[in-house]
């Protein structure tokens, strides 16, 4: 079914009949569940034609319908089309011609697109088109009428572009094709006419996007691949759906799932659940959740709402029901309304979801409904802009406006209801206090700018009326100055003056001048977003009008433009220069002083932009011209936002790029719920780097300061001096090569960003983490411009920070030698045992071991250390071991590295173990992996040993609080080492701890000399009452033992 406008709608069966109908709304709204539906009403829908299309035999309908408000056109089989009237009256069918095929084209029509044909004709390359070769079927045909544009596609895959002429589709003899577009695996295509961008679908499951106004050039392909779905998961492409302002584009997949993207291939929304993928393998959902997600049985058709808040969506295999996915938009950098840089919002059909920073700095959306008795009768919501200071937000729908006091939580609105409908808003911009209104006047389809004071809606209170020429496609506000932009290039800038003061008893006046008119003559595509560049501050570049005033100093003469073909460039409005700067680009926010709140992190930053090469951030020149292209510099390629995140704005006291990401969250219904998940990016390491490359240390450090306590500073410090660090590397090359001279060595970028960071204590583990992320071969000259590692490492011992001390030990050992990381680590393993840090006494263990081992086998016997000098590496422990003359003759034969690592281990191990440290003891067996077994066999007699049974119980009772899980845990560990060495005296303490009665009864069946000694001791200590129920199972348990003792004597 195709509709042609609001009142007629045609559909064709498979038995090739057409039926025309007229629909008339009723204007009566639609209630579902009790509640009228916004936007929609109910309509009549009357048949008035049915007439058999008239088609030769053998020859069918292939294809869809388009057509224009005259016409309707569909492919057939034969590679023919076919065109009808909306009077269903049938003209001959006719193929598509191209020069080759055909006699020389009027020159009337070759104006319809701005194709090349010669150089297609010239292509010797150039398969034969479909029109010169055979009968091939047309599967898929594509109208844009505001490009003049006919797209055929068909079944060999060849899509035939064509013009189509001044008349539209009724006048087939000057349809014809302009350029063959050879694809191997095209299924569908679509047009994006305000872009001039053609999506073609695949059978690979990938969309391909070509320039309609450079020859048909290949952009990008858009796919799923990277996020680890293939073809055969998806199966190819049904589908391609452009969003009515060509932003945005929706494909559907034959086997499963739908997803919305951007232009720049930013993945906006995805009905398939993500289990976590990677390239290589695809991740297949169970088939228990199949029923959780939309579309799984593929999309046949898709197709978004004339505001583009809706896609509607049929299910391959369920084509009996339509789904409606709900979107939100975000304010554009483009057109008639102002951009929000103090605030980042959506928008919806009804509502407005503002993103701001919690206590904690965290992201969150706040959901503003617009007032029911507004957006009832003006539905939906097509406009939204904040004030300069943040607090206002202005909201438009299809006609007149509200505002929103953020402050005081309160929305104003129209008092006259008919004053509210005079107004058709195109586009809103605030000026200081003041909302400007670009207003449509139907009755004489003209143009006018509103200004209306913010305290009061009301004609009464109107400051200004300014008639403008035409229709604007352009607007832009910077202080006191207003920029308009006509069709196809012409700029107006305005100057705006108040007097008075802007309150409700005053009577303020507003005066309008204009102070500058330029018409722009290029080729290049129309712009869509202009913003005003403001002059740099700190310098002299007073500008004065021909009269001398200094009246309009402060006027801007550049302004940034971002035309549709994604490129962005600076225009000179003195001399009219425009100077290109780079391309592919969607959004971005001009941002020199545009902040002037305290906290401002970002006001070194010109300007920033969002495209498919990801984040760029713009800086101006030092020099006497501070926009000269060369001096430019485009940093920081890290700043490429994931690719499911779709920047909005930024906060400049927290420095970050804010964004948005789609999340599902899966419940027991039948489909997921879509979350917009608002994201954070920051961008303090470019701007510090901008200021140290500049020589602003003093910038830097106080910039650094102010974000000093946020929660992504480390993060911010680590990535500034990773990124400046490899770009040293990258110079070390070309700056090898260089001549020797004698010039005076200047500090390079990374000595400066170390003596930045030194200024915080995140430093010592920033420097560490970069080496570690960097190859060892580079870490020389990392240490030559931030210190020694070993200075580093005493540091960082000094302060206690042993962790961060423990991952120097690698780094010295690579620029210091072995023996000084020996040195290094044993004095670390050392003060990690004495502050129970055994996981990290652990990882040294195993490095001093490993490396020991190393150290021997690479040195010759002159070159191994003295035992004077590993008298250094033999620490003592602050316990003097009771049993120093127990040593085993395996540690006498240990070599000094392992000998003086195992002397540390034992000292430690006999501290523990004397003072009953039971719970640190198994934590340091644990952590490294110590040989407990062997000690207590060396040390029955020495530290291990329990000199009384009843003050062991009584003492080891309380440093165990057995009434805890671990304490159990850790007297069970300790139970198996005892029993395995059979140490009686110990483990008749943990097991009675334990409870362990089988074990008791197992000692004391072979010893009843030490239970009665047990038992003697149990009964006579009040201390130990709550074993006395112990005490008793032991007795009935050992007194059956005792009787069949005395039977068959006594046991061996």
């Amino acid at each position: 079914m195709h509709r042609n406008s609001p009142c007629m709608c045609y559909e064709q069966t498979s038995s090739f009949y057409l039926y025309i109908y007229k629909v008339q709304l009723s204007g009566k709204p639609l209630i579902i569940g009790g509640k009228p539906q916004t936007g929609l009403c109910l309509a009549t829908i009357s048949l008035i034609i049915v007439e058999k299309v008239p088609l030769a035999n053998d020859v069918s309908i292939t294809s869809n319908f388009v057509c224009d408000n005259k016409s309707m056109l569909l492919g057939l089989s034969n590679g023919h089309l076919q065109v009808m009237s909306w009077n269903a009256e049938f003209s001959d069918s006719f193929k598509l011609g191209c020069s080759a095929c055909s006699s020389p084209r009027t020159t009337t029509v070759v104006d319809a697109l701005v194709f090349d044909p010669p150089s297609l004709r010239e292509n010797s390359n150039t398969s034969p088109a479909p029109c010169c070769t055979g009968n091939s079927a047309i599967i898929h045909v594509e109208l844009s009428v505001k490009l003049r544009l006919l797209v055929a596609l068909y079944a060999g895959c060849q899509i035939g572009l064509c013009t189509v002429g001044k008349k539209g589709l009724k006048q087939t003899s000057n349809i014809r094709v302009e350029r063959w577009l050879n694809t191997i695996d095209a299924m569908c295509t679509s047009v994006a006419s305000d872009q001039q961008i053609l999506a073609v679908g695949s059978s690979r499951g990938v969309v391909e996007l070509y320039d309609l106004a450079e020859n048909a050039r290949h952009i990008r392909t858009i796919s799923l691949y990277d996020w680890g779905y293939s073809v055969e998961d998806t199966g190819p492409v049904t589908c391609i759906s452009w969003t009515p302002d060509n932003c945005a584009f929706a494909v559907g997949w034959k086997f499963r799932g739908l997803t919305v993207w951007s232009v720049s291939g930013c993945r906006l929304m995805c009905t398939i659940r993500q289990t976590g993928s990677n390239s290589a393998s695809s991740p297949m959902v169970k088939p228990g959740a199949f029923k959780f997600e939309p579309l799984m049985g593929g999309t046949s058709h898709i197709q978004w709402d004339d505001y583009g808040y809706k896609l509607f969506a049929v299910e391959e295999s369920l084509s009996e029901r339509i789904l409606a996915f709900s979107f939100a938009k975000c304010c554009l950098n483009r057109g008639l309304s102002g951009k929000t840089y103090t605030r980042q919002i959506l928008y919806g059909e009804d509502r407005i979801l503002l993103v701001q920073p919690d206590d904690t700095d965290e992201l969150k959306i706040l959901h503003l409904n617009v007032p029911v008795s507004y957006i009832s009768q003006n539905w939906p919501v097509l406009h939204v802009v904040a004030s300069n200071d943040g607090m206002y937000l202005a909201v438009a729908g299809s006609h007149g406006l509200v505002l929103y006091d953020l402050h005081n939580k309160r929305w104003r609105v129209f008092g006259d209801v008919t004053q509210e409908q005079k107004i058709q808003c195109k586009g809103l911009l605030w000026l200081s206090k003041i909302v400007i209104v670009c207003n449509y006047i139907d009755s004489s389809n003209m143009y006018e700018l509103l200004f209306f004071p913010r305290y009061h809606l009301d004609y009464s209170s109107l400051l200004y009326r300014k008639p403008l020429l035409g229709r604007p496609i352009v607007m832009d506000v910077f202080q006191d100055y207003i920029l308009v932009t006509y069709s196809p290039f012409d700029v107006h800038i305005f100057h705006v003056a108040i007097s008075g003061e802007l309150s409700p008893t005053s009577s303020p006046v507003l005066q309008f001048s204009t102070v500058r008119e330029l018409s722009i003559m290029s080729p290049k595509s129309p712009p869509v977003s202009m913003r005003f560049i403001p002059e740099p501050t700190g310098e002299a570049m007073l500008k004065h009008d021909t009269n001398g005033s200094s009246d309009l100093s402060q006027q801007p003469s550049r302004c940034l433009v971002l035309r549709m073909n994604g490129e962005l460039s600076v225009l000179d409005m003195d001399d009219g220069h425009e100077q290109a700067l780079t391309n592919s680009v969607e959004l971005f926010w001009v941002t020199c002083s545009q902040y002037e709140e305290k906290g401002n992190l970002i006001k070194e930053v010109s300007w920033l932009d969002y495209g498919h090469k990801g984040m760029q951030v713009w800086y101006p020149s030092h020099g006497a011209n501070p926009f000269k292209q060369e001096d430019f510099l485009q940093l920081d390629p890290e700043l490429e936002f994931d690719r499911e995140v779709y920047p909005l704005g930024l906060l400049p006291n927290v420095g970050v790029v804010v964004g948005i990401s789609q999340r599902m969250s899966f419940s027991t219904a039948e489909f997921p719920c879509f979350e917009p998940s608002p994201q954070a990016q920051t961008i303090l390491h470019c701007l510090l780097r901008h200021l140290l490359q500049r020589d602003k240390h003093e910038e830097a450090l106080r910039l650094a300061n102010l974000s000093a306590e946020k929660p992504h500073f480390s993060r911010c410090l680590e990535w500034l001096l990773f990124t400046v660090f490899d770009a040293e590397i990258s110079s070390q090359s070309s700056k090898n090569q260089l001549s020797q001279k004698n010039v005076p060595a200047k500090k390079s970028l990374l000595e400066k960003t170390c003596d930045l960071l030194r200024n915080f204590p995140e430093y010592m583990d920033v420097l560490v983490s970069v080496a570690r992320k960097t190859d060892g071969r580079h870490w020389a000259d990392l240490f030559s411009a931030a210190g020694r590692s070993t200075e580093m490492f005493e540091e960082c011992f000094q302060r206690r920070w042993y962790r961060t001390a423990a991952c120097y030990i690698l780094v010295i050992a690579k620029l210091e030698g072995p023996a000084v990381s020996q040195y290094c680590a044993l004095r670390l393993l050392q003060a990690t045992l004495d502050e129970s840090l055994y996981e990290l006494a652990g990882e040294l263990v195993r490095f001093l071991l490993r490396s020991g081992r190393d150290f021997e086998n690479a040195t010759t016997d002159s070159e191994k250390l003295s035992p004077r000098f590993l008298g250094y590496f033999l620490f003592r422990s602050p316990y003097k071991r009771q049993s120093s003359d127990l040593k085993s003759n395996s540690m006498k034969e240990l070599s000094p590295h392992i000998a003086s690592v195992m002397n540390i281990l034992e000292s430690h191990a006999s501290y523990l173990m004397s003072g009953k440290e039971l719970s640190k003891l198994v934590a340091f067996v644990k952590g490294t992996q110590f040989d407990l077994v062997e000690y207590l066999q060396r040390e029955r007699l020495g530290s291990a040993r329990l000199e009384n049974f009843a003050s062991a119980l009584e003492l080891i009772g309380q440093k165990l609080q057995m009434d805890t899980l671990q304490s159990r845990l850790d007297a069970e560990f300790l139970l198996a080492h005892m029993c395995s060495v059979k140490f009686k005296e110990w483990i008749v303490v943990l097991a009675t701890l334990l409870r362990r009665a089988e074990v008791l009864v197992d000692l004391f069946r072979h010893d009843l000399r030490l239970w009665k000694a047990y038992s003697i001791t149990l009964q006579s200590h009040d201390v130990f009452r709550e074993y006395l129920d112990l005490l008793n199972a032991l007795e009935e348990e050992l007194s059956s033992v005792s009787d069949l003792t005395l039977q068959n004597g006594p046991v061996s």
